[in-house]
């Protein structure tokens, strides 16, 4: 009886969990929150909450929160759209990316909390994976479906749209890793912190 109690009290924290960290994905994206200024370009932080799922929670919730993450971007580019929005308009595109995110940074942590005696660094590396996949697969895969359609906006060759592509992912990308880690390391340690203290 209470083996079956604790697997339900489990499972409803998880339900807990993907709901407040959904909440506070959509939250940064509505108020603006979600984007840091760092000269030249915007860092997202949007993703963390999928990073902290997936550390503290699991892959399934982490992945589940990154396709909140996912299904959200679609409706802000549907509802607002920009030059570029028919990108996250692909499904493909706006959520498998999204996911990768959870399955990423939950398994990089296991792989990496045994080799390091420091919890922060296996957090911080898992942090900077996660990250860079969504980097890599939203912009991989938009140069796979949209090369010509992207070059035409930025009227400029193929050629040169991917290595316009390929600059977006290291002036964006790198700086989103690193604000990740920064952010998401003394967040998932207190967290893990209160977890015992339970």
């Amino acid at each position: 009886m209470e083996r079956g109690y604790t697997k339900s009290k489990f499972s409803v924290r998880q339900i807990a969990m993907i709901g407040m960290l959904s909440a506070i994905s959509i939250f940064l994206g509505l108020t603006g929150l979600g984007f840091i200024p760092i000269p030249p370009v915007k860092a997202t932080i949007m993703h963390i909450p999928v990073i902290i799922g997936a550390i503290v929670e699991g892959p399934i919730v982490g992945s589940l929160v990154g396709l909140v993450f996912g299904l959200f971007s679609m409706y802000q580019n549907f509802t607002a759209p920009g030059p570029t929005s028919f990108i996250f308009w692909n499904p493909i595109i706006a959520l498998v990316p999204r996911v990768l995110i959870g399955i990423v940074a939950y398994y990089v942590y296991i792989l990496l909390r045994k080799r390091f005696k420091n919890q922060s660094i296996s957090i911080a590396i898992a942090s900077i994976c996660a990250t860079l996949i969504n980097t890599i697969g939203v912009l991989g895969l938009t140069y796979v479906f949209y090369l010509e359609r992207y070059s035409a906006i930025l009227k400029i060759n193929p050629q040169t749209a991917g290595i316009a592509i390929a600059t977006i992912g290291l002036t964006n990308g790198v700086p989103e890793a690193i604000v990740s880690a920064v952010i998401s390391v003394p967040v998932i340690v207190a967290i893990f912190r209160i977890k015992k203290k339970i």
